[in-house]
């Protein structure tokens, strides 16, 4: 996500100095640049609540899904493999798409492709027809996903921090309530695995409405050269900023960091893999662990919440003190071991302990605001940042796609869950080993200097 923001601040520094849409914003009266601002803070909140329901929900209800469209253990971990795929292909794509057509525009398409893909998926009839609408609807996840800091850094440029925090909050809320909800939902709607899965389109499609009159204000809605009335359009660009652009109009582009050269970019990539493989396999098979041990469906749901909700308060804690150590290893072996602790309970007591092995891997997950905040320091330019940002998550992503659907795997052909939590748990082993060479203080760009 950070890749896209990123790579769109360093495009708008490299852009001429002509009048930009943030000097029109200016001159238009205040109540017009208020009113804007609050819808936008609606459009993030609605948003942010929709970036993950696809994914928990299908998570509360597998085994009936798997039941009424005849769907092996091994499909069934292909499924829980989709999201990642789909984040590594469709992520790439969204700064091009932002350029040519807005960022509102394009997180407005989103928003349509998630409400279409939850609607059409339930009534599909086979499971082909739901891969392909799931499909849809985590496209529709991916630009998003990738799209959300670009507009909370343009429009609050002064209140990055808050603004982050009030879409990470959305997030997991989003995330917690639809593992919570679902499955009683389902009963209060007559049972149906179906209607289950398809009343999440209705939040997707009241999260479209916020961003059309941003897309249809031209000129002020979020476009790629867009920038938010609260910056200053007087500002002075910084000394990197003005030689980006000098460069730019000598028509020079500046060289790209080797970032293949950079042993920490290597480690934080992994990082971000192993951490993404553990969040999937979470939000694809704990549910279905726990409902195996005889935990009742409802409870397995509120317990996957648990695991999720988490996120909220350790997202605003981690990151702030991750900033104050020199070294991130502690943090890094201190979520680990939680993760350890949480899978030894699954594997010894699932039913009995519940409660607490849900907790301790809701605090081992909270790994991927460790990540983020990593890819920032771990660079010492914007553009370091960008380019460290788009090879952690694409590789990262690209490494978590096996591990739900080899869970899957080894649940089919073993019968129980004692080989797949054991793979959980050997995972956890080297995410703990790379976390600490990432987390040592160094920068990428010396080490690519270094290895030429």
């Amino acid at each position: 996500m950070m890749a896209g923001m990123t790579g769109e601040e360093t495009r708008t520094a490299m852009s001429p100095p002509i009048r930009s849409s943030a000097q029109d914003a200016e001159l238009r009266p205040p109540a017009t640049r208020a009113w804007m601002t609050r819808v936008v803070i609606i459009g993030i909140v609605l948003t942010a609540l929709n970036l993950r329901p696809a994914i928990t929900s299908l998570g509360a209800l597998l085994e009936e899904v798997r039941d009424g469209l005849g769907m092996s253990g091994s499909f069934a971990g292909l499924l829980t493999s989709v999201p990642p795929l789909c984040f590594a292909v469709f992520g790439v794509m969204a700064p091009r798409l932002a350029r040519r057509f807005g960022p509102a525009a394009v997180v407005c398409a989103g928003m349509v492709a998630i409400a279409a893909g939850l609607a059409i998926r339930p009534f599909a009839g086979n499971t082909a027809g739901f891969l392909v609408a799931s499909a849809l609807a985590l496209m529709g996840i991916a630009v998003s996903n990738v799209l959300m800091p670009v507009i909370v850094k343009r429009w609050f440029p002064d209140r990055v921090g808050s603004m982050t925090g009030l879409y990470s909050m959305a997030l997991a809320l989003g995330t917690a309530a639809a593992a919570a909800v679902t499955v009683p939902m389902t009963r209060a709607l007559g049972g149906s695995w179906h209607a289950g899965l398809a009343v999440w389109a209705g939040l997707a499609a009241v999260a479209v409405l916020p961003w059309i009159p941003l897309v249809r204000a031209r000129g002020t809605a979020l476009s790629a050269d867009a920038a938010p009335a609260s910056a200053s359009a007087s500002a002075p660009a910084p000394a990197s900023a003005r030689a980006a652009s000098s460069a730019s109009a000598a028509g020079q582009e500046p060289s790209p960091l080797r970032i293949t050269r950079s042993r920490t970019a290597w480690a934080l990539a992994v990082f971000f893999g192993l951490q993404a493989t553990a969040a999937y396999i979470t939000m694809g098979w704990m549910a279905q662990i726990f409902r195996d041990a005889g935990v009742p469906a409802g409870t397995a749901g509120l317990l996957l919440a648990v695991t999720m909700v988490m996120g909220v308060p350790l997202a605003f804690v981690i990151p702030r003190l991750a900033t104050r150590l020199p070294h991130q290893g502690p943090i890094v072996v201190a979520l680990g071991v939680c993760g350890l602790v949480g899978y030894a309970g699954l594997y010894l007591a699932p039913a009995g302990g519940a409660w607490a092995w849900a907790l301790l891997l809701g605090i081992a997950n909270c790994a991927f605001p460790l990540a983020l905040t990593m890819v920032g320091m771990r660079a010492r330019t914007g553009a370091g940042v960008a380019q460290l940002s788009a090879f952690a998550q694409s590789t990262g992503y690209l490494i978590s796609i096996p591990g739900p659907l080899l869970v899957g795997v080894l649940y089919q052909h073993s019968g129980g869950w004692g080989l797949p939590i054991a793979l959980m748990a050997g995972l956890m082993i080297p995410q703990i080993v790379v976390g600490i060479l990432a987390g040592r203080d160094r920068t990428v760009e010396d080490e690519a200097a270094r290895r030429r």
